[in-house]
C-alpha cells in the first residue's frame, strides 16, 4: 500500500501485511476481542464479570481472548494472590490508544443497524454502545 508516497510492507507473526489496516486488523481480528476491549475502557475487569457482560462468549473462547490479548500488548492481567484467586485484567497504554477507534466503530455499527433497520435485541444492549 502506497501511503505518503512510501510503499509499506509489514511483516509480524510470520505474516505479511502490505497495508496498516491490515496489521491493524490482525491485533483486532476476532468476533469478540473488540468487545472485550470495550469492555475493559473505563475499568478494569475481573474473568467473572467479563463472562457476565458477554453472556454469548464462552469461557475457554473468552481465556483464548484474553490471553492473546495480553500477548500483543493491549491489556494487563493481575493476579491476586488469595484464596480463591482473583484474576483482573485491564487495558495497557498501547490499549488506551484504540479507545477512539472502538468508539468509532460501535458508533458505525449504531448507525448502520438503524440505516439497515436492524431492530436491537434489547435496550440496554443498544443504549450501552453510548456509556463508554
Amino acid at each position: 500500500m502506497r501511503l505518503k508516497n512510501k510503499e509499506y510492507l509489514f511483516l509480524h507473526r510470520e505474516k505479511e501485511f502490505n497495508c496498516p489496516m491490515d496489521l491493524t486488523m490482525d491485533y483486532l481480528a476476532g468476533r469478540w476481542k473488540t468487545v472485550v476491549l470495550w469492555y475493559l475502557i473505563k475499568e478494569k475487569k475481573r474473568f467473572s464479570e467479563l463472562t457476565r457482560l458477554i453472556p454469548n462468549i464462552t469461557e475457554k473462547m473468552l481465556s483464548l481472548q484474553l490471553r492473546q490479548l495480553e500477548a500483543d500488548g493491549l491489556i494487563w492481567r493481575q493476579v491476586h494472590a488469595e484464596v480463591p484467586p482473583r484474576v483482573e485484567y485491564g487495558l495497557t497504554e498501547a490499549g488506551q490508544t484504540l479507545i477512539p477507534i472502538l468508539k468509532a466503530m460501535s458508533s458505525w455499527g449504531l448507525k448502520q443497524a438503524v440505516k439497515q433497520e436492524i431492530p436491537p435485541a434489547s435496550c440496554t444492549t443498544a443504549s450501552s454502545a453510548f456509556d463508554q
